[in-house]
């Protein structure tokens, strides 16, 4: 298949890049390199070093014999260079990495709110605006969250995919119908993906375009078996308080001797998936897209669920690093169960990857490895969900970053 991978230099994008490629796919990565630009903005990087994304693309050619294509296009402001793109290209399937991913960035002030909203609004719309002015039938796979379900108010039901069938008491009697299930986002970053929840049903019915939405839980892990092969591949390993995600933060913090920040009790329930699995479920997906005029398929795409405290106490018990509790900068629950379905892509034949002490271990491994990477100030979340406020004193008072600092100068 001809595939665009939009998005395709971040974290989730340039493995699923590399992973489509090696299939033999004829892949093109599309990207403003926003990202790159945020870590300039927040003044940290990656903890494993990132190489320019030219030098990457030549690397993979010098590994596996296969070519990527590139082309540096912002999705949101240039929608006529996107038209002209797919014209050029007109893929079998496109691939949509291209929104701000964080949470907590997205809450980080009023300039990251509107930003947010700006980037990932407008791109998802411009694409499927093009993609009906074009007639161009691409399958169309976003990478969504489990975040638009929210936390905390299903209790113990099962979340299902995507849908709910609801009954109506009418005077004719009762009537089934099928909707969306209820949104209930939690930041502004979660508003954005159900906004392109509803465009989604808008234009598969009204323009039959052909759209799966992946509704993903928290990543975690960094390499696959592509970024392995060669150190200039490697991927990215976000450790900050906006962009790091929660199992590779505590790895990064045991790796340098920093208590693990646990916000309030950590009995919040969250989602997970490794990243080899998230490569493996957009495969799934693009193999077995809807057809036109169905209404969007919405896979979960997560393997297994686990307490954050939990995770705490297991990475605790392996390094022997003490468990720090940080007031929480979110406005959630301070306690949540969540039980979610899976079903379709473990029928579609996902063998998911489950928490075990190797995959663990080949993280901290990582994290050992760069450590001299870390910027210890950076450790600490400091946005916040408090009407008003942009960064929160108590956060940063609550732990003394020295203790870190500290760590790193003895290693």
């Amino acid at each position: 298949m001809r595939i665009l991978v939009l998005g395709g230099d971040g974290f989730c994008g340039w493995p699923t890049a590399l992973h489509l490629s090696d299939l033999g796919h004829d892949v093109t990565i599309v990207d403003n390199l926003s990202r790159r630009a945020i870590d300039l903005e927040l003044e940290v990087d990656s903890l494993t070093p990132i190489r320019p994304v030219s030098e990457r693309i030549r690397v993979w050619r010098e590994v596996s014999g296969r070519e990527i294509g590139f082309v540096r296009l912002d999705l949101a402001a240039e929608y006529d260079r996107l038209v002209a793109l797919l014209l050029e290209h007109r893929p079998d399937a496109i691939v949509h990495f291209a929104e701000q991913r964080a949470a907590p960035y997205s809450m980080r002030s009023q300039t990251a709110k509107r930003y947010t909203v700006d980037n990932n609004v407008r791109a998802t719309h411009n694409l499927l605006a093009a993609l009906a002015a074009t007639g161009i039938d691409a399958a169309l796979v976003h990478l969504g969250t489990m975040g638009v379900y929210g936390y905390g108010w299903s209790g113990s039901a099962p979340i299902p995919e995507g849908y709910l069938t609801v009954k109506l008491d009418t005077p004719d009697g009762e009537l089934k119908r099928e909707i969306l299930h209820p949104a209930n986002p939690g930041s502004v970053y979660h508003l954005t993906k159900t906004l392109d929840q509803l465009m989604f049903a808008f234009y598969a019915s009204n323009d039959q375009l052909r759209i799966t939405d992946l509704h993903q839980g928290i990543v975690w892990g960094t390499q696959t078996p592509q970024t392995e092969r060669d150190e200039r591949l490697i991927n990215r390993f976000d450790y900050d308080g906006d962009y790091g995600t929660v199992l590779n933060r505590f790895l990064m913090q045991a790796a340098v001797g920093h208590p693990l920040t646990v916000h309030g009790t950590g009995g919040q329930t969250r989602a997970f998936i490794h990243i080899r699995d998230t490569v493996r479920c957009v495969q799934i997906a693009l193999e077995n897209p809807p057809e036109p005029g169905a209404k969007p398929a919405v896979f979960n795409q997560i393997t297994e669920t686990h307490r954050v405290a939990d995770l705490a106490k297991l990475v605790s018990g392996l390094t022997g690093i003490e468990i720090a509790h940080l007031p929480n900068p979110r406005q959630e629950a301070v306690e949540n169960d969540l039980v979610v379905r899976n079903d379709r892509f473990l029928a579609l034949g996902l063998n998911p990857t489950t928490l075990s002490e190797g995959l663990l271990a080949e993280i901290t491994e990582i994290a050992e490895r760069y450590r001299h990477r870390v910027d210890p100030h950076k450790i600490i979340a400091r946005s916040v969900w408090r009407p008003g406020m942009e960064t929160s004193p108590d956060l940063v008072d609550a732990l003394p970053e020295p203790k870190a600092a500290e760590a790193l100068a003895a290693s």
